[in-house]
């Protein structure tokens, strides 16, 4: 609701563009798409690039008021260019870690420049020249600013395009306990601008990525339209997306030795398949050891991808995460080994693969992480390593062997032989293997008991609307930014960096309300937005638009409506109530006021549609009544 004033500018139906549907296209599956589509938010233009119609833009820009007003609280406001060069992207390292998620293109003189995914280098750069001191700290600075990303699969409407707008924002701090401050500032901001923008959401522990950084964590919104898993606690005491997801492991039995309980080489003809081995044994899934064989990768300083062999052991009964494996294992990005790279790393096919005979590369091998991947020329110039490490890392089979913490301490588990048709039994980790680090590589279950209260984790899909960054030194080491500290010596500046995604707040409001409301009889989905995001807070529907008195009262409430400081759009046109009351339904307005045949007794109608509840109502009283009900 907007402040009061005296000039009415009335928005009438009859003369504004809400192109709406009666149908929504044919390749729009999830909710949001087909609503923003039928309701006349938005048009697509290309594959994931869409153009945002007068509804949309009204929606779009209180989002935008509510995001910066709230930042206004605990920063200052920039506008940064979208088009960058590549410079400082080269001295973050970023120029070739981006990949092909970065636009990139060259101006008529060959400089090669990029559209902005996010800009750390660009503030970083801003704050390398500009601040000397910690006198000058801290600093927060933000942008509402269009990022471009060259996804390879957009889809479902605006949740997953090229172009998008974005809330980002930067903290700079001498210290950890200054950076501990500006990330408190933003995690509090975030939960005041999401629960303004009326959604349900969920903050989570998540995995930086890219970003990099000691820690972070996403606000999340269960929607089965989501592409992100979560796991939380039914009393919200846990949350983290899927990635980063940790439960308690309850206890499970070991097997009896046979034999001297030595590893004993077994014939399983066919046995390839966890469910097959443990029938063959007579043992449980988690008394079998799986083997998952991938290739790590980090790009190269020219642009080319270096691979490295990243081998992971779990539990039978267990599946593998791969951004935790790829974080354990010091790459980027995992891919499964191929026959061939089977043959050369293992020594055996899949389904038989086992830990015993590896070449395994020590610990100390994942701090040489440049040499960790070539084993090529220039290894020799490594500085630090000792010969004899550097000769493991030359080792061409070499493997990063990564052991999931559930197999700690077990014994006399049954394993993959690395050869056709056999396996051992009485594998004890340790004893009979050594591994080149031991973490949590696995995925939770629904179920799970929680690592904090024991509680059943529960799993979703989700959208994420906003992530927040402890950076660290990362950028501002990386590219040189110093200031003097209290006792006058350079120190390097702790940053951190927080991100809104603008258009997904308004397709989780459009998700959450479709999944409460569900599908009409005409099986169209069903939805209303939050006041606060909504294009308008009330329509005013005239039943009967050829009936002066009904067209004259019409006029007067949403004038009055309009004085009081509501939003309001009224629906002058000539058409059937059927149809006026459809329409104000699919463009998501939470309140309508109706004018029609209890005009004559001094009544109309108002609608909430966030409760779902009607009642008549004095037309002098309708301000009184739409302030009630929006609390």
């Amino acid at each position: 609701m907007r402040e009061s004033t005296q000039n009415v500018k009335m928005h009438r139906w009859s003369k504004l563009f809400i192109p709406t549907l009666r149908e929504a296209p044919a390749d729009a599956e999830v909710a949001s798409h087909q609503l923003l589509l039928r309701a006349g938010y938005i048009r697509q233009l290309g594959a994931g690039i869409y153009s945002y119609l007068p509804l949309g833009t009204r929606s779009i820009h209180k989002i935008v008021a509510i995001v910066r007003e709230e930042m206004d609280c605990i920063g200052q406001e920039f506008f940064l260019p979208a088009l960058l060069p590549r410079e400082p992207w080269d001295e973050s390292g970023r120029w070739t870690g981006m990949g092909d998620n970065m636009f990139r293109l060259k101006d008529r003189k060959g400089a090669d420049l990029c559209l902005g995914m996010t800009h750390e280098e660009i503030m970083t750069s801003i704050a390398r020249n500009e601040i000397r001191s910690y006198k000058q700290l801290p600093q927060i600075w933000y942008q509402i600013q269009t990022k471009f990303r060259d996804e390879p699969r957009p889809k479902s409407g605006l949740l997953r395009v090229r172009q998008f707008t974005m809330k980002d924002s930067y903290s700079f701090d001498i210290d950890e306990a200054g950076l501990d401050e500006s990330y408190k500032k933003h995690d509090e901001a975030y939960r005041r601008i999401f629960t303004r923008c009326g959604l349900e959401f969920v903050a989570v522990e998540a995995d930086s990525g890219a970003m990099g950084g000691s820690q972070s964590q996403e606000f999340m919104v269960y929607t089965e339209a989501g592409e992100d898993w979560i796991a939380s606690s039914p009393d919200g005491s846990y949350a983290a997306n899927i990635e980063k997801a940790t439960s308690k492991l309850g206890p499970v039995k070991d097997l009896e030795p046979t034999g001297n309980g030595l590893p004993e080489l077994v014939h399983t003809p066919g046995k390839a398949a966890i469910a097959d081995v443990a029938e063959f044994f007579g043992i449980e899934a988690s008394q079998d050891i799986k083997c998952v064989a991938y290739m790590g990768q980090m790009p190269g300083s020219d642009g080319s991808v270096l691979e490295k062999p990243v081998v992971a052991f779990l539990r039978g009964d267990h599946q593998v995460n791969e951004t935790k494996l790829a974080g354990a294992a010091n790459c980027n990005e995992v891919r499964p080994m191929q026959p061939d790279e089977l043959k050369k790393y293992m020594d055996g096919p899949a389904g038989y693969l086992g830990p015993i005979g590896l070449h395994v590369l020590p610990v100390e091998a994942l701090n040489v992480n440049r040499g960790f991947f070539t084993r090529g020329a220039g290894m020799d110039k490594l500085k630090g390593v000792s010969g004899d490490l550097l000769s493991k890392i030359k080792d061409e089979r070499a493997s990063t062997v990564v052991l999931d913490e559930g197999l700690l301490d077990r014994k006399n588990l049954v394993a993959g032989a690395n050869r056709a048709n056999y396996h051992y039994r009485n594998v004890t980790p340790g004893r009979d293997f050594q591994w080149t680090v031991a973490a949590d590589i696995r995925n939770v279950s629904a179920g799970d008991p929680d690592p904090v209260s024991g509680q059943p984790l529960r799993l979703g899909k989700a959208v994420e609307i906003g992530h927040i960054f402890k950076l660290g030194y990362k950028y501002s080491h990386s590219m040189g930014a110093r200031v003097l500290d209290r006792n006058g010596k350079e120190t390097t500046p702790i940053m951190g960096s927080y991100g809104i995604g603008i258009e997904r707040i308004l397709t989780s409001a459009m998700e959450q309300s479709a999944a409460k409301l569900g599908k009409n009889d005409r099986g169209e989905w069903s939805y209303v937005l939050p006041g606060a995001i909504a294009p308008y807070d009330v329509v005013v529907s005239v039943t009967k638009q050829t009936d002066a008195a009904l067209a004259e009262a019409g006029e007067r409430i949403a004038a009055d409506l309009e004085r009081a400081g509501f939003d309001v759009l009224l629906d002058d046109r000539d058409g059937s109530a059927g149809v006026k009351f459809k329409d104000a339904d699919l463009i998501g307005v939470p309140y309508r006021v109706t004018v029609g045949k209890r005009l004559a007794e001094g009544f109309v109608e108002v609608v909430d549609r966030l409760k779902g509840a009607t009642e008549e109502v004095a037309v002098a009283e309708v301000g009184n009544v739409l302030r009630r009900v929006q609390g």
